[in-house]
């Protein structure tokens, strides 16, 4: 064997490509397995809210999740103290869903809020399959709110 530092330089290189392209090789080689982790989808959400101490809303949204859009209708109840009514647009994130059905069930929530013909609400939901869902936007009318709100979610 030649005893040049440039040959086993050379040697080295073409042994690191050659390692290299195999390893690339097996990975792409290797079956692919399905993810099985829990992952986030966006939501979209309108709701209209009305009530004087017992509260009730009804709304539309739409959940994307992983390349797919699901249509969902809300319906909620709000008991404390809640005078007025409004419209509220709000966009978000739904995270710990294993499964698309996971989102759909019943939600909680203890909050507040404030609007006076216009407003930013947010809210964070969570469901008994442990998905939560956090949402934000702005809100019209006229409410005063400080209420424990149950809200149902069902897949369309």
């Amino acid at each position: 064997m030649p005893q040049n530092p440039e040959w086993r330089s050379a040697v080295r290189r073409r042994a690191f490509r050659l390692i290299a392209v195999l390893l690339l090789a097996i990975g792409l080689a290797a079956p692919a397995t399905p993810s099985f982790a829990q992952a986030a989808g966006h939501v979209r959400v309108k709701i209209v809210k009305a009530g004087l101490l017992v509260g009730g809303g009804v709304g539309r949204g739409v959940l994307t999740y992983r390349g797919k859009t699901y249509p969902f209708k809300i319906t909620g109840l709000s008991l404390g103290i809640t005078a007025g009514a409004t419209v509220g647009r709000f966009d978000g994130w739904a995270s710990d869903i294993s499964d698309v059905s996971d989102f759909a069930g019943t939600y909680s929530s203890v909050g507040g809020g404030f609007a006076l013909l216009g407003g930013v609400n947010g809210v964070q939901l969570r469901n008994e399959k442990g998905v939560t869902i956090v949402l934000q936007g702005p809100k019209a009318g006229l409410e005063l709110a400080a209420n424990i709100s149950e809200i149902t979610i069902s897949l369309r």
